[in-house]
């Protein structure tokens, strides 16, 4: 049993870093302009930026909510999204992607800590544990690493 829990914190590693069945946020975000950050594409609601920012308030979200009991959540959908298109300085830009990491490695410092149960209700909630928070982050990420591709496909700045 302790070999199955080892092999399930590594999954749920691999899934919210990514790289298995999809390109990694690293990835997505490598060598983007800084011009094309704000950039909206015609028929399309938001930015890279604004992706991700979201992105960057969902992980720490989750992460508070994991961690912290008395952690109260941004108004949903109004305070998990930036109203503009784009950062106001590339300190901000380089700011957000590097909260995007820190809180990552935080979270999955809990799932790798085999003190922590992934399968436990979480205190505050109702029913969540890691577990699926691990996966909800895996999930997100990856749907928006791919909405930011889309963006950069259509702006012309992503890899042939």
């Amino acid at each position: 049993m302790e070999n199955n829990d080892k092999i399930t914190r590594k999954h749920l590693v691999d899934f919210i870093i990514g790289g298995n069945a999809h390109a990694t946020l690293n990835d997505a975000l490598k060598d983007l302009p800084p011009s094309l950050r704000g950039a909206v594409p015609v028929g399309l609601p938001y930015s890279i930026w604004q992706l991700a920012e979201h992105i960057r308030i969902v992980i720490w979200d989750i992460l508070e909510f994991t961690k912290d009991q008395t952690h109260k959540s941004p108004k949903w959908p109004d305070e998990y999204w930036p109203k503009q298109a784009e950062p106001k300085s590339s300190e901000e830009w380089d700011k957000s992607i590097a909260q995007i990491k820190k809180d990552t490695d935080e979270f999955l410092a809990i799932v790798n800590d085999p003190n922590n149960n992934l399968y436990e209700p979480l205190p505050k909630g109702d029913g969540q544990t890691i577990l699926r928070e691990a996966i909800l982050i895996g999930d997100h990420n990856a749907y928006h690493t791919a909405e930011i591709i889309v963006i950069r496909r259509l702006l012309g700045a992503w890899k042939k």
